[in-house]
């Protein structure tokens, strides 16, 4: 088999929940994921992933910066500032580090290796997970996964082919995969606003 029909396979059998791929199935070629964070069609912020290392072994660093305003007045409304460091060893999460400012409510958390696969989204295992690892506090989540289908989504490369998968349970997100590399997020703020997680 070639390299990429390898890939595709190890990507179907995670999609189906037989088998895991390698995270770094998962990371682009640049070694970066950059994605403007849009609230209802409006720019608030910034999510970024930063890859180092090689196959299984690899540090993530993943930094989110979300800053709400009240129109006419420029008066933050609220605020999300998270940086987090993931360390992977031979595929399996060895470590990961978290500081998060959720509206000026502080968490810090650090947390030994686990099989659990981290919220942080970039990792096309979660597509295969029934729990996942909370980057803010440190808790286990319940999810359930469900493969929507094939879709065409927007970016600023241009349009992409993408499978659109939905995350309910403790974890409610929307998650776009082109192969097995990221490229939509989009979920219901509290307020009931939509939030996009466009890539760059």
């Amino acid at each position: 088999m070639t390299r990429t029909l390898l890939a595709a396979l190890a990507l179907t059998l995670t999609a189906f929940g037989t088998a895991h791929a390698a995270p770094a199935a998962s990371v682009p070629s640049s070694g970066r994921l950059a994605f403007d964070v849009m609230r209802n069609g409006r720019d608030i912020g910034d999510y970024v992933v930063t890859f180092r290392g090689q196959g299984g072994d690899m540090t993530v660093d993943v930094a989110t910066d979300v800053s709400v305003k009240v129109p006419v007045i420029g008066v933050s409304a609220y605020r999300f500032r998270q940086t987090s460091t993931e360390t992977w060893r031979g595929g399996q999460l060895a470590a990961l580090a978290s500081q998060t400012d959720d509206n000026g409510t502080p968490h810090k958390i650090s947390v030994g290796a686990t099989s659990l696969v981290p919220a942080s989204l970039w990792d096309a295992d979660i597509l295969a997970a029934g729990q996942v690892l909370n980057t803010i506090d440190g808790s286990t989540d319940q999810i359930s996964v469900s493969n929507l289908g094939a879709e065409t989504i927007a970016t600023g490369q241009g349009p992409v082919q993408a499978t659109h998968y939905a995350l309910r349970g403790d974890l409610k997100r929307d998650l776009w995969f082109a192969g097995a590399t990221l490229v939509h997020v989009r979920f219901a703020a509290e307020d009931g606003s939509q939030v996009d997680y466009v890539l760059r």
